[in-house]
């Protein structure tokens, strides 16, 4: 849910992994991460939703077929399609279009100049 002070922040990371589950245990083990119950992905397999901090958290999915395991962020932001067009206006290329993905949550996905992949979560 949108938090007034958070905008800007990035406060969700995805790791894509080729073992969500050991890399699960291994971010438990060595950085101390928390786990809330897996998530069913469309498709099929679990997406692991952990915490860093009260502000900030991600998760870890399987990564698709001719993807490399890495990782991405999303800044959270007042209104993700709002953020998306401002981006898109100021040069960024789109990557994924907001899509709402739970009641209250929406995100994007832009390509900034130089082409780092950016995400913005937000209502």
């Amino acid at each position: 849910m949108p938090t007034r002070g958070l905008y800007g922040w990035i406060t969700h990371t995805e790791l894509a992994s080729s073992d969500p589950a050991a890399t699960k245990a291994w971010c438990a083990n060595v950085l101390g991460w928390t786990f809330k119950p897996g998530v069913p992905m469309p498709g099929g397999g679990e997406y692991h939703l952990f915490a860093y901090s009260d502000k900030g958290g991600g998760g870890i999915r399987k990564t698709n077929p001719s993807e490399a395991p890495g990782s991405s962020f999303s800044v959270h932001v007042a209104d993700a399609r709002a953020a998306f067009e401002k981006a898109l206006r100021a040069g960024a290329e789109e990557m994924l279009p907001p899509t709402r993905v739970m009641p209250g949550v929406t995100i994007a996905v832009v390509r900034a100049p130089g082409g780092v992949p950016v995400g913005f979560s937000g209502p």
